[in-house]
């Protein structure tokens, strides 16, 4: 079974447009492979494939193989070095990186400003297809960015999802769950509860909350301002009795990672996770061709990802003993 590589199936669900998943999903598969697991990335938003975009690999397309198609890769497994001079000074240890590789229509299309317009059996079918004919290395995580609401790809997912992880030869519990992601502000709270409850009429475990765009990170004095309000997802998150796995602030110097792809830069004074991102400043001058992955870990949003993911993959595991 071409799933049977994989270790671990999550999946990136909203009720609610515009949340941000892609760039969740983004950041949980960067922090994955900076944690040492190889990862691989699923785009089943047909209508808007964005996935290719975060990771920098638009001009890239798959590969068709016997049986299958051959995944995009983001980079292989390989050691970095320290992301600054003055890490490397203060005996930071080198970090073992696991290989990335994602698989979205995006790579298939003639052109990116393809409107992709199907009616829900072609969209059923392409989800289908995803999940039978691409053939992945072998994976420890697995992450399936999805679209929002609960439509054709949903049910069309799951369905073969749970017919495949069921299969003898599939490990236990390979599907480990869903991440559901939010928005602080009540209109996207009242569409993500749609989503909850998907969850537990289709028996997918949540595996957590996600709060995104809870504040906005100052790019001049690094502070954090709520304009979207704050707390929003925890409180949803208590009333639905599933973990809440942290806040996610906006960052400018991550936008601009991933639309110019130049490694953030922070003001003296800027510190997150008790961590001093001024000190990740130093070192290249984040030019294109260093690994996305590398240049993430010059983010203010890395320490809090880190903290999340091990919270994902202890919880994750506890279930597999």
């Amino acid at each position: 079974m071409p799933l049977d590589n994989i270790r671990n199936i999550v999946l990136v669900l909203s009720g609610k447009g515009g949340v941000g998943k892609s760039s969740i999903t983004t950041q949980l598969a960067l922090t994955l492979s900076l944690q040492g697991h190889s990862v691989g990335v699923l785009d089943i938003d047909l209508t808007g494939p964005s996935i290719p975009r975060f990771f920098g690999i638009e001009d890239s397309k798959v590969h068709q193989a016997p049986g299958g198609w051959i995944p995009v890769p983001v980079h292989d497994a390989q050691t970095l070095t320290p992301p600054s001079t003055h890490a490397a000074n203060n005996g930071d240890a080198q970090t073992q990186i696991g290989a990335l590789s994602c698989m979205s229509l995006g790579f298939i299309l003639s052109s990116r400003k393809d409107a992709v317009i199907w009616r829900g059996p072609k969209k059923t079918a392409m989800v289908k297809q995803f999940l039978t004919d691409v053939l992945w290395p072998p994976l420890d995580y697995l992450l399936i960015d999805t679209p929002p609401g609960t439509s054709d790809e949903h049910i069309s997912l799951l369905e073969n999802l749970l017919k495949q992880t069921a299969a003898p030869t599939s490990p236990p519990n390979q599907l480990a769950g869903a991440v559901v992601v939010t928005t602080p502000q009540a209109i996207s709270i009242s569409d993500v509860k749609k989503e909850l409850n998907f969850c537990k009429k289709t028996g997918i475990r949540v595996l957590g909350v996600v709060e995104n765009m809870a504040g906005f990170v100052c790019p001049n004095c690094s502070e954090c301002t709520n304009v979207f309000s704050k707390g929003g997802g925890e409180i949803m998150a208590r009333d639905f009795e599933v973990p809440f796995l942290g806040s996610v602030p906006i960052d400018p110097a991550f936008v601009q990672l991933i639309e110019e792809g130049t490694r953030p830069v922070y003001p003296q004074g800027t510190v997150v996770g008790g961590k001093d991102m001024a000190e990740t400043n130093g070192g290249s001058d984040g030019a294109k061709e260093e690994l996305l992955v590398d240049k993430y870990r010059s983010c203010s949003l890395c320490p809090l990802f880190d903290g999340i993911v091990a919270t994902l993959v202890a919880d994750i595991r506890s279930r597999d003993v």
